[in-house]
């Protein structure tokens, strides 16, 4: 076994690949080849088609992908209209940018792909109508910057959607993670923050947080389960509150949402998924 931090992100993905019974997440996490096909998959999956919902088709209008890894987001994206530029300071042909080229060249979308790991992003003001970013800021260093940096270059009414950002509420619960987290010990690259240190990142950018998303509130943190398996995980959580009392009211729609919303602050799993939706105002 390596020393953490030893691998390249590219190298901590294919030794992933290379143990056993792990199939089922590798095609999770979308690290199965070739590219193209995970791709694919990924356009068609509901957690994309919340993402559709959430952004609209692009109908010629621009979108960044931040931190866009092997692609499959901006495929998805361009393939449904958006003009796309992919960020990925990344190079390699498996997971970063190289991958996001074969996409384009193979798919013949309306790519562009940058690889730029500089921290202030090498764009106009106001250049892109959205900003899409799926589990790419727990990874950033300094939030405050990033946030000032995407509202820059977002115009105004646009939105900005990150999805599948891990949070954890204190050092512990982010040591916990990385333990837990398959691929840290190779390559040292997970972090995780409070979800009140994103909320004031992206407000003291400029942004209006117009909405959030805890583990099971929406389908974009809950993949790979599927939409069905989440409606059941919310008549669970309605049914089994009040000493399993709560199932009297779960027909109440408003029931059922308070005490998801109870259940979603007293979630301290740590590295649990969030996603948010903001606009430039």
């Amino acid at each position: 076994m390596t020393n953490q931090g030893e691998l390249s992100w590219e190298e901590a993905v294919r030794w992933y690949r290379a143990q056993p019974d792990n199939e089922a997440e590798i095609r999770n996490n979308y690290f199965d080849l070739p590219v193209l096909a995970a791709a694919a998959r990924y356009a068609a999956s509901e957690e994309f088609a919340e993402v559709l919902r959430l952004l609209g088709s692009g109908n010629g209008r621009r979108i960044m992908d931040l931190g866009a890894g092997n692609g499959i987001a901006s495929y998805a994206l361009a393939k449904n209209g958006w003009l796309v530029t992919a960020v990925e300071p990344d190079g390699s042909a498996e997971v970063g940018a190289e991958a996001i080229c074969k996409i384009r060249d193979e798919s013949g979308l309306p790519i562009n792909v940058v690889r730029e790991g500089n921290p202030e992003l090498p764009f106009a003001n106001e250049s892109f109508d959205a900003i899409h970013a799926r589990q790419v800021l727990h990874h950033v260093p300094d939030l405050d910057a990033m946030a000032a940096d995407l509202f820059r270059i977002l115009r105004p009414g646009g939105r900005c959607l990150t999805t599948r950002d891990h949070v954890a509420d204190d050092e512990r619960q982010l040591s916990a993670f990385r333990l837990e987290h398959p691929l840290h010990h190779l390559y040292g690259g997970e972090h995780a923050y409070p979800v009140d240190r994103y909320v004031t990142a992206f407000t003291k950018g400029g942004f209006r947080l117009l909405q959030s998303w805890g583990p099971v509130e929406s389908i974009l943190n809950f993949f790979p389960g599927t939409e069905h398996e989440r409606q059941i995980t919310l008549r669970q959580i309605a049914n089994h509150s009040y000493f399993r009392m709560g199932r009297l009211f779960s027909w109440s729609k408003g029931f059922r949402q308070t005490q998801l919303q109870h259940h979603t602050k007293n979630d301290r799993t740590p590295g649990r998924l969030y996603s948010f939706l903001l606009e430039r105002p």
